[in-house]
């Protein structure tokens, strides 16, 4: 009998991973995309966009912390938070973990993505499974969301899968223009921000789109165990805040908060960069 497998692709640098699948829990097509979660042999369940991995149970904790906790620590009171994206829920979850925060808005584009982790991926889901008061999920298109509302926010955080398909509009200048505008006079705003290693250019070009705005442009690198290449980046934006300089390593400590991969000495880390990405993006940072 044939394995089960799901294997991911990068046509363009001839590279490949494969997960074993032990059973296919959800797999129905959206509009937008096909959804599944896969139950795998290594990483628990596993969560598939067109059979692109957009977290497995093995290590989602990591990605989750570095999109979320970088930006609301560096943020002095962080009150309105919106998330473009983050559909699985683990990225709202991590939010609302911080007392400061009295409003969480989330914006899906895709209601299977929602359905099946809920059903499938609690551990990721728990903040979009029962009724909280400071959190509010929209199924609308986040590009459209953020250019008609009339909120504003201290942070915003774009969860977005890669640039292809709906997502393509995410990584906009228009759509930064439209984030810049609903941010506070000292907001910022953190970003799915891909591989330095196999998306140098799109890093290059968002580099350059946040520096036309933001008077702090940063990167942040991460690593975990199925993104492409191991090491993966988040953009950083802010009109005031700097993520080293304004970090207080007293206020992580101090917020009695309990994480699996982030630290205040990560905090440091992560924003010191190779210098192959340097080569790449490093004269278009911003201080």
């Amino acid at each position: 009998m044939q394995r089960k497998f799901v294997e991911e692709r990068n046509e363009e640098n001839a590279y490949s991973v494969r997960y074993d699948i032990e059973n296919v829990l959800y797999s129905k097509k959206s509009q937008f995309q096909k959804v599944e979660v896969v139950e795998t042999k290594g990483h628990g369940r596993m969560l598939l966009n067109d059979d692109l991995v957009m977290i497995s149970e093995r290590d989602e904790f990591v990605y989750h912390d570095m999109i979320v906790h970088p930006a609301l620590f560096t943020h002095p009171n962080p009150r309105r938070v919106l998330i473009i994206g983050g559909g699985d829920g683990g990225t709202a979850r991590e939010v609302l973990r911080h007392s400061s925060v009295e409003k969480c808005d989330m914006v899906e584009i895709d209601e299977l993505v929602i359905e099946a982790c809920r059903e499938f991926l609690p551990v990721t889901a728990v903040a979009m499974s029962t009724p909280k008061p400071r959190f509010s999920l929209f199924i609308d298109d986040g590009v459209k969301f953020v250019r008609e509302t009339k909120n504003t926010y201290d942070v915003v955080i774009v969860d977005s899968t890669d640039p292809i398909g709906p997502a393509t509009p995410l990584f906009g200048r228009d759509f930064y223009r439209d984030v810049f505008a609903r941010l506070a006079e000292d907001g910022l705003v953190v970003s799915q921000g891909e591989s330095p290693y196999y998306n140098a250019k799109m890093q290059a070009s968002m580099v350059q789109i946040l520096g036309e705005l933001f008077p702090i442009v940063r990167y942040l690198n991460f690593t975990n165990l199925t993104y492409p290449g191991g090491l993966w980046s988040f953009s950083f934006a802010s009109k005031r805040w700097h993520p080293i300089r304004d970090f207080s390593a007293d206020r992580v400590r101090g917020s009695n908060l309990k994480f699996r991969y982030y630290t205040p000495d990560i905090q440091s880390a992560a924003f010191s960069l190779p210098a192959f990405q340097l080569e790449n993006i490093g004269r278009s940072l911003k201080e």
